[in-house]
């Protein structure tokens, strides 16, 4: 078996998908990364955690994330490439994760800002008003890599898992002296019609806990409006600038955190004083807005580990094919060389549905609520790759460190930091427990499993899918408890069984 493909993130996706739009221009930014990326990179996630410069010389607040001035310009090569402007110049996400992909496999923590950019972006475009759009939407999507940076920070102290019971952080209307003021304004409005309020100012108080890509010129913020209920249905979305009307700022910088790996995305703990907000959307929509926005991430974050699972796979090659024991190299002793054709049958599955993921996100990203069968199919589809994938990085990356042994846990070699970075990748947007019960969820009161079982049907293996059908039916209508208890063995199972048969439909495509 060749294994050539892994040394190359460009020759992998052609592998997978037989050919990649935009190749010429692809594989300038892999050439890049490959001339100068990787050694920014690498003094990048040496230098540690960035250095956060909060007052000028004067006394005044600025708050400004200080990097070496080539750690920009290896950020600004992935808005050059179109992270953000090809998603909108041709009406596809597509372009955006096949950059994921390549970025990932060279930084998985660069990776952030640019999907956080993204996630931004189309909130402001689906959900903003024409004012809104207009003033703030061109200077994200730039194409000569000068353009505005997005954010989207959910995520409380408290944690972020129930966002419903943890976000703290309020907004009131500009002009709105009390909360029963401001509730029953919003009852007047058209008749209870709160979508005239989309393009209106508010005031945001409160702090964001885990705020990646903290400095950012926009951030997608959630927080409960004046009067709001309680629970999840009473957050709202709302596009906050960076920089107030009257040239302040609009939000502080509290810290930087000291994280195990991703250092080449600053996160911080973010406080909103007054903060000048445009809300997104109608209030109601708000859970709605804030689940695409993390949906978004979760694929990101899928395609992220596959990235890192190949990447962590060509070190331990690379090592393996020059590393002589016992008289030849260690890649040809038939307990590693099976190990190799093991793992790179299960990259190429995760890839498989990793990818899935992304070409379905790409039919529903633009629908509204309510959501048809499709959207809720992605859903599904989403959350089993964000945790299977998430948990082949990891597996992966501890195999490579295994393979160079004690080499592996230098910090002056690279394979060492892949462990590291992948450790992040089970956390970021949805902890393995919450994709487990947002997918039981998502089967339990939308039936996704009937659509992902009619879509896997002309792949799958037949005796398997009927197996699947009857465990997933059988352990749905087990009592709750019981359910949640053992979701993860049925989840997982799901999982690696889509993933097979999305290999097989990648396969076919091929042949």
């Amino acid at each position: 078996m060749a294994f050539e493909t892994l040394h190359s993130p460009m020759a992998f996706l052609k592998q997978m998908l037989g050919s990649v739009p935009f190749e010429k221009e692809f594989q300038a930014y892999v050439d890049w990364w490959e001339r100068e990326g990787k050694l920014i990179s690498a003094a990048t996630d040496r230098s540690g955690t960035p250095w956060l410069r909060m007052f000028d010389r004067f006394g005044g607040r600025v708050d400004e994330v200080i990097f070496p001035p080539d750690y920009w310009r290896m950020l600004r090569k992935g808005y050059e490439a179109g992270v953000l402007w090809r998603a909108f110049e041709g009406h596809s996400l597509k372009p955006h994760y096949y950059l994921g992909f390549l970025t990932s496999f060279f930084d998985p923590g660069i990776y952030c800002p640019y999907i956080v950019s993204l996630a931004t972006a189309v909130s402001l475009q689906k959900y903003g008003d024409e004012e809104v759009k207009a003033r703030f939407l061109p200077p994200l999507l730039r194409q000569d890599g000068t353009g505005w940076q997005g954010a989207t920070w959910m995520t409380e102290a408290k944690g972020g898992s129930d966002l419903g019971a943890t976000v703290e952080t309020s907004a009131r209307r500009v002009g709105q002296t009390s909360s029963s003021a401001r509730h029953t304004a919003d009852q007047k409005d058209s008749g209870g019609d709160q979508s005239k309020s989309s393009g209106d100012r508010w005031f945001l108080t409160g702090e964001k806990y885990f705020s990646s890509n903290v400095g950012a010129e926009l951030a997608v913020v959630a927080a409960r409006p004046e009067g709001a209920p309680e629970g999840v249905r009473g957050l709202a979305l709302y596009l906050v600038p960076r920089i107030r009307q009257d040239g302040g700022l609009n939000y502080f910088v509290r810290r930087i955190k000291d994280k195990i790996a991703t250092r080449s995305v600053p996160t911080g703990e973010v406080e909103f004083k007054d903060s000048e907000a445009f809300l997104l959307g109608k209030p109601e929509w708000g859970i709605y807005e804030i689940l695409e926005v993390l949906n978004l991430s979760r694929v990101a974050n899928s395609i992220g580990s596959v990235a890192l699972t190949q990447r962590a796979m060509a070190e331990a090659l690379g090592f393996s094919e020059q590393r002589i024991a016992f008289g030849k190299p260690i890649f040809q002793h038939p307990l590693l060389h099976k190990q190799f054709e093991d793992r790179f049958y299960e990259l190429k599955k995760a890839f498989a549905l990793a990818w899935e993921a992304v070409r379905l996100l790409d039919e529903v990203w633009q629908e509204p609520v309510p959501y048809s069968h499709r959207y809720h199919l992605f859903r599904l589809i989403a959350h089993l790759a964000k945790y299977w994938t998430a948990e082949q990085a990891a597996q992966t990356a501890k195999w490579a460190m295994e393979v160079h042994g004690g080499m592996g846990t230098l910090a002056e070699f690279p394979v060492e930091r892949w462990l590291r970075e992948a450790m992040i990748l089970a956390i970021w947007e949805g902890t393995p427990q919450r994709q487990i019960l947002d997918g039981l969820e998502v089967m339990e009161r939308k039936g996704a499993h009937l659509g992902l079982f009619e879509h896997l049907a002309p792949h799958a293996n037949p005796a398997k899918l009927v197996d699947m059908k009857r465990r997933v039916e059988d352990h749905l209508a087990l009592p709750p408890d019981r359910r949640e208890a053992g979701s993860e063995e049925i989840l997982r199972d799901l999982a690696e069984f889509t993933a097979e048969a999305l290999l097989r439909k990648l396969e076919k495509k091929d042949s």
